[in-house]
């Protein structure tokens, strides 16, 4: 599988990289080509033309940064080694997917992913203690079809440290219940999921700056500020707009917090380009704009409050 598509085949979701290394699956995609002659220097103010050859560094190893690509039967992830968390993870929603109940969560363990090199790997031991959960990015609910799928998901490349109660086993796992809902009403509902790490105001001094926790021993897997999903809903059940090929698209940002069950969801809701600049991600960039429409135009945007199984979920706590 190249790189390209599975960045840009689901609705132009795509990824600007810039100078990047790729691994899909530990397997090499694609190393930048870059010009290794020696580029002369013009003499200015009297120093001497030189030759500089600054690539010659590369013959040591492509230094990265290194995107470990993922290709599950049910999503695909982006890895990030520096915060041991996923870039995102991107996700395919089917009526059918959903309606197959073949696999049970208590057949499924937490693992530490051996495709990711150990020294960049997020470890179990990381979480011990940690105060927070291990928060799944592709929720295990949405891979009951297959045991093998929802296996998958219990991957710590699947992972992020997410507030508990309140959060990851309240208001985050409504949410994920919304985001299934959406298959009553679409044949396919493709959802982008992942960490943020965004700036606060300082009232000390009324300055901007990023600031989150760090978890592990040695402390590496560091605490994302708030969360992302991207929504993109496609082909109507009831096929209203089956033939205008139309997409539905809403994008949420939550911050890793306790949020009271009674917030509405829109006010959660940003706009794409709004998620594009805070998160680095070209998103829909290859969507026609006319066949784009808001997704909580067509559908009432809301949590269900529903009780939860959250044993799994749990750790001990923080000392």
């Amino acid at each position: 599988m190249s790189v390209r598509p599975l960045l840009t085949g689901v609705v132009g979701l795509s990824a600007g990289c810039g100078l990047t290394y790729f691994c899909l699956k530990r397997r090499e995609v694609g190393v930048p080509t870059i010009a290794t002659a020696p580029r002369p220097v013009s003499s200015q103010g009297g120093v001497p033309s030189v030759k500089l050859n600054p690539s010659e560094f590369f013959k040591y190893g492509f230094p990265g940064p290194v995107h470990d690509l993922e290709d599950k039967y049910q999503f695909i992830s982006c890895y990030n080694r520096q915060t041991r968390n996923p870039y995102w993870v991107l996700e395919h929603l089917t009526p059918e997917c959903l309606s197959s109940r073949n696999a049970d969560r208590k057949g499924s363990v937490f693992k530490e992913d051996e495709q990711i090199p150990e020294m960049f790997r997020a470890k179990l031991q990381d979480y011990f203690r940690s105060g927070f959960d291990r928060g799944h990015q592709v929720p295990a609910a949405d891979a009951k079809f297959s045991q093998d799928s929802m296996d998958d998901t219990f991957y710590l490349t699947n992972m992020c440290p997410q507030v508990g109660e309140g959060f990851n086993r309240d208001y985050w796992a409504h949410f994920e219940y919304f985001c299934r809902g959406l298959t009553k009403k679409y044949n396919d509902v493709k959802i982008m999921t992942g960490p943020m790490y965004l700036p606060k105001r300082d009232p000390k001094d009324g300055k901007f700056r990023v600031s989150y926790e760090v978890i592990g021993n040695p402390p590496n897997i560091a605490v994302p500020t708030h969360f992302f999903k991207l929504i993109v809903a496609e082909h109507p059940r009831d096929g209203s707009a089956s033939g205008d090929g139309k997409i539905a698209v809403a994008a949420f940002v939550m911050p890793n917090a306790p949020i009271a069950n009674e917030t509405p969801l829109t006010s959660f809701e940003v706009p794409v380009n709004a998620l594009e600049r805070s998160t680095g991600l070209q998103l829909l960039g290859k969507a026609p704009i006319n066949k784009v429409v808001p997704l909580c135009k067509q559908v009432e945007c809301r949590i269900t409050v529903r009780v939860f199984n959250n044993s799994m979920k749990s750790l001990p706590p923080k000392k």
